[in-house]
C-alpha cells in the first residue's frame, strides 16, 4: 500500500481487511496497510472511535473482527459482489425495484452509495428488470457485470452461446439485460445474423469484448422490447380480433402475450404460441367479446375449452348461445365472450 493516502482512508482499507479477515492480527494487519503494529492499532481505536463495533480476541488465534451492533459499518463491494447481491434481491422480491418498497428502499440505498462504476450497472438491472427467477436459471455475477459494462461502454461482444450440445459464435451489440420472471435476458443486436436477438444470460459460455462500438437505439425500453420479442417465434401462429380498444387491451394482456394491433376501434393480437390450449386459457380470460381467426389449432382449442366450460355450467354442449353480433363478421373465426379466473401459471408463449 502506498505511503501517501489520507488516514481517514487508511482507517476504511483497515475496515475492509478485519471484514474480509476475522481474526486478523494487528501485526498482520500492519503489513498490509503498510505501517507499524502500534499505527494499526490507532486505526483499529480510530474505528471504535466512530461507533463501529470492532472486537479482539486474544490467544494464539485470536484477533480483531467485526462485532454486532446497531450500526452497519461501512461495506466495501467489488463490481461482481455488487451485482450479484442485486440479482439476488431482484430474484427473490418482486418489488425489489420500487424504492417506495423496504426491501426496494434498502437496495437504492446501497445502489446510491457505490461508486458509479459499479452503481451504474447494478441501476441498470434494477431499473430494467421484472419480477423473479430461479436458482437453475441464475448466471454467473462476473459474466454477467461484463455484459452490463459492455453495454454501458457501447462495446461490441464476440461471445459463445450454448445451443443444445453445441456453442456457437457471435458478434453481438449488447443493448441491455433484463430480469422477466425465471431467467436473465441479453437484448442485442447480432451481426451475425443482421437481426435483433434475445439471448439466455446462462447460456453464455464465454464473451470477449471487442474494439467496435456502437450507438444503442433511442429511448430503448428493454423490459418491453423484451417481452414483445418473447410472444413471436413459437409454433403455431395467433390472430385475434378483441371487440375493444389497444389501451383498453392493455389492461387486460400481458405484453409478452401478443403484440397489440389498433384494427379500427378493435385490437388484434398478433403471436405463436407452442400450446393452443393454453393460449386458449388466456383468450378466456379477456373481459370482452373476440373472435379466433387463426390458427385452426387456435381455434379448435378454444372451441374445446368453450365446449368444457358448458359442461360445466350445466349447458349441453349443442346448445351453445349464439356469439354476440358483432364478432359474426364471416371472418370463420371462433367466437368467445366469456372470462376465467384460472391463474397464469407460467407463460408458455414466451
Amino acid at each position: 500500500m502506498t505511503r501517501d493516502i489520507s488516514p481517514a482512508a487508511r482507517a476504511l482499507v483497515a475496515l475492509e481487511l478485519i471484514q474480509n479477515n476475522p481474526g486478523i492480527t494487528a501485526q498482520r494487519l500492519a503489513d498490509r496497510l503498510g505501517v507499524t503494529e502500534r499505527a494499526a492499532r490507532r486505526y483499529v481505536a480510530t474505528l471504535r472511535e466512530a461507533d463501529l463495533s470492532i472486537e479482539s480476541v486474544s490467544g494464539p488465534y485470536g484477533g480483531y473482527r467485526v462485532g454486532r451492533g446497531l450500526r452497519l459499518p461501512p461495506l466495501m463491494f467489488t463490481a461482481a459482489e455488487a451485482l450479484g447481491l442485486v440479482m439476488a434481491v431482484l430474484e427473490g422480491h418482486p418489488k425489489a425495484a420500487d424504492p417506495a418498497d423496504p426491501v426496494g428502499g434498502a437496495l437504492a440505498k446501497i445502489v446510491r452509495v457505490l461508486p458509479e462504476r459499479v452503481a451504474g450497472p447494478a441501476r441498470n438491472v434494477r431499473d430494467a428488470s421484472g419480477p423473479g427467477a430461479a436458482d437453475q436459471y441464475r448466471p454467473s455475477p462476473e459474466l454477467t457485470t461484463a455484459l452490463i459494462e459492455s453495454g454501458a461502454a457501447a462495446r461490441r461482444l464476440r461471445l459463445a452461446y450454448r445451443m443444445g450440445a453445441a456453442d456457437r459464435e457471435m458478434e453481438v451489440d449488447p443493448w441491455a439485460v433484463v430480469l422477466r420472471h425465471s431467467r436473465w435476458y441479453l437484448l442485442c443486436w447480432s451481426h451475425t445474423r443482421q437481426e435483433r436477438r434475445v439471448l439466455r444470460v446462462d447460456r453464455i459460455v464465454a464473451i470477449e469484448i471487442l474494439p467496435a462500438t456502437f450507438t444503442p437505439p433511442d429511448d430503448l425500453d428493454a423490459l418491453r422490447v423484451l417481452e414483445e420479442h418473447l410472444s413471436q417465434g413459437w409454433t403455431y401462429p395467433v390472430d385475434v380480433l378483441v371487440y375493444a380498444t389497444v389501451e383498453e387491451a392493455a389492461t387486460w394482456l400481458p405484453r409478452s402475450l401478443a403484440r397489440l394491433e389498433p384494427d379500427g376501434d378493435r385490437t388484434r393480437l398478433r403471436a405463436t404460441t407452442d400450446d393452443p390450449d393454453w393460449y386458449a386459457r388466456q383468450l378466456a380470460r379477456i373481459p370482452a367479446p373476440f373472435a379466433v381467426l387463426g390458427s385452426a389449432e387456435l381455434r379448435r382449442a378454444t372451441s374445446a375449452l368453450s365446449r368444457r366450460l358448458l359442461r360445466a355450467a350445466g349447458a349441453r354442449a349443442d346448445d351453445g348461445a349464439a356469439p354476440d353480433q358483432r364478432n359474426a363478421s364471416g371472418t370463420g373465426g371462433t367466437s368467445g365472450t366469456f372470462a376465467m379466473s384460472a391463474s397464469d401459471s407460467a407463460n408458455r408463449a414466451g
